[in-house]
């Protein structure tokens, strides 16, 4: 399509998908590459929000962590999401940290610049829109699931979300393609350790669910979707 490779990288990103070719050159002409091995700080909580990514491999963590230091897990980045987006808000500091959890490659630009872009052409701004549309649903949902779900239930769609997400078939079931540890899961779930350990256990006695070494595969996904919309066959 372009005389840039990283113009169609930018062309199949959530933000920049269906945006005009002159658009996207001066993305890319304002872009620049930057590599993250596991576990680098991508973007820092309270830092100002001088610069945005869009993933092109690997896959990265947002946290936040409370007054108290409690840390929760946000979200999982993968290729074509966009970390540090709240200057497309308005926002001037990062609202969490972002973290590689694999070796990650990301396209990052200057925030300043890419909102001036914006103002020249609608349809980044409206690819913007909808970005902070989703990401606004996906936490509604969230937290309507920490306010009315059992933990068993929380689970299930946590891990469903992910299995969607970042799921490849294997014989053995849905494998999350990266590394995800029950403290993790803990992190998301708004639960305990010990929580997430005991229903997995009960899960991988029953087949559902096969885990360890930070690695989670889904073995019988109908049976995790059944405790997941039904609450039935979980702790509690």
């Amino acid at each position: 399509m372009a005389e840039h490779p990283d113009i169609d990288i930018l062309a199949r990103s959530e933000l920049f998908r269906g945006v005009p070719l002159d658009a996207l050159r001066e993305v890319q002409a304002v872009a620049f590459r930057k590599r993250f091995a596991a576990g680098d700080t991508v973007l820092r909580q309270d830092d100002t929000a001088a610069i945005l990514y869009v993933v092109v491999v690997g896959r990265l963590r947002a946290t936040q962590t409370g007054l108290d230091g409690q840390q929760i897990i946000i979200r999982y980045l993968g290729p074509g999401e966009v970390a540090g987006y709240t200057p497309l808000s308005g926002g001037d500091v990062h609202p969490g940290t972002v973290v590689a959890v694999d070796d990650s490659h990301l396209i990052g630009m200057p925030s300043a610049a890419l909102r001036e872009i914006m103002a020249r052409h609608a349809s980044i701004a409206i690819n913007a829109a909808s970005l902070l549309g989703a990401r606004y649903r996906d936490l509604q949902v969230r937290l309507r699931e920490l306010a009315t779900e059992k933990v068993d239930r929380r689970i299930a769609h946590t891990l469903l979300r992910l299995a969607q997400q970042a799921g490849r078939r294997t014989a053995r079931g849905i494998e999350i393609v990266f590394p995800l540890s029950r403290q993790d899961l803990a992190e998301m779930c708004g639960t305990t350790l010990h929580t997430v350990s005991r229903t997995l256990s009960g899960w991988e006695a029953r087949g559902i669910v096969d885990s360890g070494r930070r690695r989670v595969v889904i073995a019988k996904p109908d049976a995790l979707n059944d405790v997941a919309e039904e609450g039935q066959g979980g702790t509690g």
